[in-house]
């Protein structure tokens, strides 16, 4: 694994010799923005491996996303590379549908230590909740970001992550938005500890949501990647894209159902992803990621 084979991956060139929260943003802005958020292994009767190498290999080699347990694992190893101390950290996260978090850890965040403060860097969330800077972990404290306004809550030693939502414009009235989109306000994304986690923590969880019939990760295809000034994301056949703040404190969203014969197409030019295997996408669940 190469350090500069990756920076070339996400078309990163500035300096990387101070570690300091203005390099640590850059690099992470150019992950996010490079690397998708996505599942398709699943849908293409692929297995998603929690191994490092194989990780780097899909992503940087061959040009793939992954999830919060592939992003955030080869980003710790960027980070660590580089000289930054970083941890893992495990979080459940909210399913809107059930009003409820998730019983066991489901997703890997990181804990970065930087000039005596402490960070959560999380380049694996996705879709609407991806954060788009490293968040100071300080509880109550609102962290305006491009997509929203992030916060912290921290009640005996757990903290929850906030994101408080803009209102949102459909100029397409054709396609009934009620599944695709949530209302405006405060959402619930995840909440989590600091007890420091080890990889190996991840690997139930990893095989649990790639092959159980209900995750959310079974029932949807996802694809989505941060652009410069909002969103894109292709879920089963439905392609939304989104533009924070266009006007008025309010995103502007965009949402075409595709056909059969569009979806690789629109995987090469919209993500820049071409599959091994061809991709069944699915969309059987009402939950929004939006």
């Amino acid at each position: 694994m190469d350090i500069k084979e990756y920076f070339n991956r996400i078309s990163y060139r500035g300096s990387y010799d101070k570690l300091d929260l203005a390099t640590l943003t850059d690099i992470f802005q150019h992950h996010i923005r490079a690397v998708p958020f996505e599942n398709l292994s699943i849908h293409c009767g692929e297995s998603i491996e929690l191994d490092l190498e194989a990780t780097y290999n899909k992503i940087v080699r061959k040009r793939r996303g992954g999830w919060c347990m592939e992003n955030n694992h080869l980003l710790s190893w960027v980070l660590k590379t580089l000289g930054y101390n970083v941890t893992f950290l495990g979080s459940k996260v909210y399913v809107p549908e059930f009003d409820a978090y998730a019983e066991e850890i489901d997703h890997l965040l990181l804990k970065v230590e930087l000039d005596d403060k402490s960070y959560i860097v999380d380049g694996g969330f996705g879709m609407a909740y991806q954060m788009w800077q490293p968040m100071e972990l300080i509880s109550g404290k609102d962290q305006p970001q491009s997509p929203g306004v992030f916060r912290f809550l921290e009640e005996n030693g757990v903290w929850y992550l906030h994101k408080v939502k803009r209102k949102q414009c459909v100029p397409n009235k054709s396609i009934s938005t009620d599944r695709y989109l949530e209302k405006e306000g405060c959402r619930q994304v995840y909440l989590f500890t600091l007890q420091t986690r080890d990889i190996e923590d991840f690997r139930t969880c990893n095989t649990h949501l790639q092959t159980a019939p209900n995750s959310l990760f079974v029932k949807k295809s996802i694809c989505s990647l941060q652009t410069a000034d909002g969103i894109r994301a292709l879920v089963g056949w439905n392609l939304t894209e989104m533009q924070y703040n266009f006007k008025d404190n309010m995103d502007l969203v965009e949402i075409r159902i595709l056909a059969d014969e569009e979806i690789e197409k629109t995987l090469k030019e919209k993500f820049n992803i071409t599959l091994d295997k061809k991709l069944v996408p699915t969309n059987k669940s009402r939950l929004s990621l939006f």
